[in-house]
């Protein structure tokens, strides 16, 4: 067999290694463009997880590599000039010309021909080959004569950095935030050898332009860094190696292989360096690679190929979603800088959420201990009876008059459970049964204010005494039986409305029972469904009057809350995106108009809910659709808008608005919607969508993303979450008398029970 690698960094000469001892006979040739010593950068890290793979893999450059480690375990983060240190996190780093030494004496050892200073453009400059590997770097050659097939998506971030080093000997993963008349320089420094360190410096673009290195050469860099991180450097020298600004470019592909060709590390996929090593994943890669050419032999490149791909896929996936979560958690950096050095470390140190609450206190129980304290000591937390202060999931808010005990909320969730729009004894149970739970505040699903602005036929609404009368029975629970709150979400399902319910098609109801539904345009929500009627003034007027019509029901009723539903392509949705709203009066075109009659409903429901009591909207940040449709600029101006008018917190959701939407789904996907939203409106925000826990809750709310947490369903699964989630953070709850049999015992350590 004849196997042909592109690229001589780690990547390639990794899998040369790899390939070499599962198939000795097989002739292995290395193709680089470079000189052998020459290399980029200066350290690579790893963590200590991620080691064992490469024992397994190859017990000998394991060894050396092992050899040629600097260790630390803590990770110190310096923000206005106050440093905060975490421990309990174990990496290791090594100099990446030593690296490429090992790879390559291994290779030559085991007899791979490896060729440098050579370009290969594509494979016609190959000897014929029965596999072909594309180890060839971001800028691969190999990837861009095949892009059609490969499909490749190059995402340049907002943010410029340059990869220097240090003669500074640092102890710990060292990041540096630094506000400068220009605005915001961070370092991301680590060791990698007795006398040297990585020490990359990064900044937003406009930064960046602001501070004049637009044309700087490297000796301008040194000079400039070296001046304004003199304080960190302790007289050391910043050095350079081919240290270039340059934006970071996260690669996507579709496919990645064709044919006997197959793509290898940075020409598949990148990850910013804030979340971990390139390195690491490419030999991941690696041994994937040659693990699938070991299980499938030889004879079946493509199976091989494909089996290389299907195990790789997913991992990678999680990898990138943590590292753009990063990436953007860095471009946005000067958003934190004013935050308390503790709570910066502590959203700096779950930024990718990979890393939570709990996770942390494991590895690091003191800092979080002081988190925790600090949290609770501005939020009005009591400390328990063995006098420590609850996980921040368990702190108290105001909203007006209103005092809930915790962050966690029992969200909105549809039951099509109601008979001409009465909610019944499943309605009692459903939200009685989170109440008793522990859950600070319980939202009754989407309401609607009329017949014909239901969803399906089995949703509950509130426009008659007779629904009020039948919703206070349930608040009625929650007030006698527990000490939960509860608010209701109101609503109009507009061009969505008129549908079968969801385990019976979730499609348009095609009979006599169909009705004629509304919307700002005559759009159709999808192809085949209803097309909505264009609502004209009185139309406007007429629902307008139904909301306030609702609000006051919901008074009668004795809720505590309030939510206006504006998400999820639903009608006061449907008006704020461009893709739904393509009117041509004062209700559509501009994103001014396009928020008017949203608006105006908001200012008659504010207008006939009391003063004291809270009134949030809940909406879609995003159509995952941009720029054609609502954007998350969009969902900060209008945010602006609801504030000014006496809104208290935004519950942000996304998408829903048309069926051409791509959310990226994963663990607490929607926060950062929720944290532009609260830290450029000024307003506090209720995030949703993905939250698993309460673990998940602490993490939010501690790095200030979201004031409160709407979990719906981890609720469905455990209408208990709350109780449990306070036994297992060893924190006193309130366990409703007939109940106290199992009422666990608090005691021990946080975490017990």
């Amino acid at each position: 067999m004849r196997i042909s690698i592109v690229g001589g960094g780690p990547a390639g000469l990794y899998a040369s290694i790899l390939m070499k001892k599962a198939f000795p006979d097989a002739s292995i040739g290395v193709w680089e463009r470079n000189k052998p010593d020459d290399t980029f950068g200066w350290g690579v890290v790893f963590s200590d997880e991620t080691l064992g793979h490469f024992e397994t893999a190859d017990p000998e450059t394991y060894a050396q590599i092992r050899q040629a480690f600097a260790y630390w375990t803590d990770i110190e983060t310096w923000v206005g000039g106050t440093r905060t240190r975490s421990t309990g996190h174990g990496f290791c780093g090594m100099s990446r010309q030593r690296l490429l030494e090992i790879f390559q004496d291994r290779a030559r050892g085991l007899g791979v021909e490896m060729r440098f200073q050579q370009e290969v453009p594509d494979e016609s400059a190959l000897p014929p080959s029965d596999l072909i590997v594309a180890a060839d770097g971001i800028q691969s050659a190999i990837r861009a004569r095949h892009a059609d097939w490969f499909r490749p998506s190059i995402a340049n971030g907002k943010c410029r950095f340059t990869w220097l080093g240090t003669t500074k000997p640092l102890k710990a993963f060292t990041f540096v935030f630094l506000e400068t008349e220009w605005g915001v320089f961070q370092v991301h420094a680590y060791p990698f050898q007795p006398d040297l360190s990585t020490w990359i410096v990064e900044c937003h673009e406009d930064t960046w332009r602001k501070a004049g290195l637009e044309h700087a050469a490297e000796s301008d860099t040194v000079a400039f860094c070296e001046r304004i991180f003199a304080p960190f450097l302790d007289g050391h020298r910043l050095l350079t190696n081919r240290s270039i600004w340059r934006t970071f470019p996260t690669v996507r592909c579709e496919r990645w292989s064709h044919g006997n060709v197959v793509l290898l590390g940075d020409s598949a996929h990148t990850a910013h360096f804030s979340i971990g090593s390139g390195t690491k994943l490419a030999m991941e890669d690696a041994i994937a690679l040659v693990d699938a050419l070991r299980a499938r032999g030889t004879e079946d490149v493509p199976g091989v190929l494909a089996e290389y791909e299907s195990s790789r896929r997913l991992d990678v996936l999680k990898i990138q979603r943590a590292a753009q979560t990063s990436l953007e958690w860095f471009e946005n950096s000067a958003r934190y800088v004013r935050q308390t050095p503790l709570e910066f470390t502590f959203n700096l140190m779950t930024r990718s959420k990979r890393i939570t609450y709990e996770n942390l206190r494991r590895r690091d129980p003191e800092l979080v201990r002081r988190v925790t304290e600090e949290f609770g000591l501005r939020n009005g937390a009591q400390p328990g009876p063995d006098g420590r202060v609850p996980p921040p999931a368990f702190a108290p808010i105001e909203l007006r008059g209103l005092r809930l005990e915790s962050r966690t909320v029992v969200s909105p969730m549809c039951q099509y459970s109601a008979v001409d729009g009465l909610p019944n004894d499943w309605h009692v149970v459903h939200l009685g049964s989170r109440a008793v739970g522990g859950a600070s505040l319980v939202i009754g699903e989407a309401t609607n204010v009329s017949a014909e602005g239901r969803i399906t036929l089995s949703c509950t609404g509130m426009w008659s005494a007779a629904h009020a009368a039948a919703w206070k029975r349930i608040v009625d629970f929650v007030h006698g039986s527990t000490r939960a709150k509860i608010g209701l979400q109101i609503g109009h399902a507009g061009r969505k409305g008129s549908c079968n319910l969801p385990w019976k098609g979730d499609d348009p109801l095609r009979d006599a029972r169909a009705w004629q539904t509304l919307g700002p345009s005559p759009i159709p929500f999808a192809p085949g469904w209803h097309v909505p009627k264009a609502m004209d003034r009185d139309d406007l007027a007429r629902v307008k009057a139904q909301f306030e019509v609702a609000v006051r029901l919901t008074l009668d009723a004795g809720f505590d809350l309030l939510e206006l539903h504006m998400a999820h392509g639903y009608l006061l949705s449907s008006f704020l995106s461009p893709l739904s709203n393509q009117r041509t009066d004062e209700y559509g075109g501009s994103l001014a108009n396009r928020m008017r009659w949203p608006l105006e409903v908001f200012d008659a429901a504010r207008a006939a809910w009391p003063a004291s009591k809270p009134l949030f909207v809940r909406i879609s940040a995003t159509d995952w659709l941009e720029p054609r449709g609502w954007t998350v600029d969009d969902s900060v101006a209008f945010a602006r808008e609801l504030k000014a008018r006496g809104c208290d917190a935004i519950d942000v959701s996304s998408a829903g608005n048309s069926p051409e939407s791509k959310p990226e789904y994963g663990r607490m996907y929607q926060v950062p919607f929720a944290e532009k939203i609260r830290a450029e409106a000024g307003i506090r925000v209720m995030a949703v969508g993905g939250i698993q826990g309460v673990d998940h809750v602490s993490t939010i709310v501690a790095a200030g993303r979201a004031d409160l947490c709407a979990l719906a369903r981890p609720h469905l699964s455990d209408p208990y979450l709350s109780l449990h989630g306070a036994a297992h953070s060893g924190v006193e709850a309130h366990w409703p008398n007939p109940y106290l049999s199992v009422k666990p015992r608090i005691g021990g350590t946080i975490g017990d029970g």
